[in-house]
Order: structure tokens, then sequence, then C-alpha cells
């Protein structure tokens, strides 16, 4: 009898695609939370294959700051429209309006804790019982921390010493009335496996991640873009370089990296030779050694 074996890419797949059906098959209101980065185009992309012929069964659920860049927003609608699925929006500006949470002040104000609080709405009001996040162990020692199926309490809170076992890849997803699981089917992913399945699979992903040039400015020692809603300190300056993104978020909290890695395969070359995490740019983690998981314990993805 020959033998059939699986290369780690096809492995990574299958693990994703069975999490995937898990989650429609235990959950009666899943959404993919969806932010226009490469990690949650590749959940797209794999509930694509793990429902195909049929489309999506679910909806994408979008976080929107006000201070995205324009480029992800872009490709989220296009990609809303290509496949033709609803898209939810929760707005971090009208929580702002109407008095939910409160405008950061000072220079490095960031609106990245204030979506705690949209995305809690947002899950309570369209009645989520399961967030589908692109969370992966590689990126940062708090979601190292998650399981598969991730459980929040009727707070949208989440106790990492409180996790139920997954053993024998069973996953229990039964939770009582308010509240609901986060599922992460690419946590076993690393960077370079999302750059390798990306460049397999030819799937489109913002300009963003290709080198490029554009005005940046020096702060917590990597490049930020400038807009308008960067507020300049008096000894910095606005200057052009050749730069891309690792991660997306915020572009006032989006620090890129100088490089000439403008193809996937360059990306897969560049990030080879890498020993800093990719989130190692992201301002919002620089705030305490503690930062990520202190908003994972309030809700955030």
């Amino acid at each position: 009898m020959s033998k059939y074996y699986l290369n780690y890419l096809d492995e990574l797949e299958s693990e994703a695609i069975f999490i995937l059906r898990e989650v429609w098959a235990q959950f009666d209101n899943p959404v993919i939370l969806f932010s226009g980065g490469k990690d949650s185009i590749l959940v797209t992309h794999l509930a694509k294959k793990a429902f195909y012929p049929a489309k999506i069964p679910f909806p994408l659920m979008h976080v929107d700051t006000g201070h995205n860049f324009p480029e992800t927003i872009q490709f989220r609608d296009d990609v809303i429209k290509n496949l033709g699925l609803q898209l939810i929006v929760g707005s971090v500006q009208e929580a702002i309006d109407d008095g939910r949470v409160s405008e950061e002040k000072g220079k490095s104000a960031t609106r990245n804790v204030l979506q705690i609080t949209t995305l809690l709405d947002a899950i309570e009001s369209n009645k989520i019982d399961c967030a589908i996040g692109g969370g992966r162990r590689d990126e940062e020692k708090a979601r190292a921390k998650e399981r598969f199926f991730s459980h929040r309490d009727d707070f949208g809170q989440w106790d990492p010493k409180n996790q139920r076992p997954e053993l024998w890849n069973i996953f229990n997803g039964r939770h009582f009335e308010g509240e609901h699981f986060r599922a992460f089917p690419i946590s076993n992913w690393t960077e370079m496996d999302v750059w390798n399945y990306i460049k397999r699979e030819n799937i489109a992903i913002p300009s963003l991640y290709y080198a490029h040039e554009r005005e940046v400015v020096w702060r917590q020692e990597s490049w930020i873009p400038n807009s308008k809603f960067l507020v300049l300190e008096d000894h910095e300056e606005v200057v052009i370089k050749k730069i891309r993104f690792r991660t997306l978020g915020d572009i006032t909290i989006t620090g890129g990296i100088m490089s000439d890695a403008d193809t996937l395969d360059k990306i897969a070359d560049e990030v080879s030779g890498m020993r800093q995490t990719e989130r190692g740019n992201r301002s919002d983690d620089k705030r305490s050694e503690s930062a990520m998981e202190d908003r994972k314990r309030q809700g955030y993805f």
C-alpha cells in the first residue's frame, strides 16, 4: 500500500481548515475579524477553501479606528466585493462621539486600546458567539498562551490561567449566554510559514507589505509613516525612505523597516534572516512588558 504524505504547509492548511469547520459546527453566529493585514487575509483564504464550492458562511468584521492606512481600507472593500460577503464595521470614532471611550492625548496617543470597547460592543450588538482571528503564537508572548478555542467571559475578558484543555484535537465551545469565544486557526503558523503559503497560493496582499518610498519619521526605533494624525516634535524630521511594513495596524503606531524587498520571493528571503519579531516595530507593544497581555485580558484581539 502506498503512503500519502503532506508537506508542512499542507499540514498547517489542513489543521486550520479543520478548526474553521469546527467553529462553523459548534457556533451559531461566528465572524472573521478582518483588518486587511496578511494574517486576516490568510484566514479568509483558508475559510474560502474550507467551504468551497459554497461561499464563506459567515461575515467579516472590521474594527475601524479611523486611523487606518488608506490602502488597507481599499483592500478590505475589494475583498468584500470580490467574495460577496457581508461586512460588519465597528467604529471607534462613533464610540468616541457617543462617550463610550475617550480619545488619548499627546505625542504617543493612539486609538489602539479604544478598539477593545468597540470590538466588545460589536460582538454584543451582533450577538457574535465566536470571533475568528489571525493571531499566531510566534508573534508575541501573550499570544503564545492562547488556545485554538479561547473562552471569553460575559465581560469579554480573557483569563490565560483558566483555559480549556484541547487534548486529541477536541475543542470545547460550550458557553453560557453573554460569553463568547475567539478562535485562532493559524496559531501554529510562523511568519515564515505565512509568507511561504502566500507565495505558494499567490494570495493578493496590500502594497504596504512591499518595499516602496514613503514619508516617515524616526521614532521609538522604527520608521513611523507621516500622516495627518501624527504629532511631530520639534526635533523630528519627515524624510523619504524606501521601507515596507511587516505587520499592519493603525498608521500612527505601525513602524516600517528599511528594505528593498518588493517581491514575495525577496520578502521571504528577508524574513528568513530576521531575529526580531514582526511586532517589534509596533509602538503600542512598547508601552510595557505586558502591554499585549493587559489588553487581551480586557478583550483585545
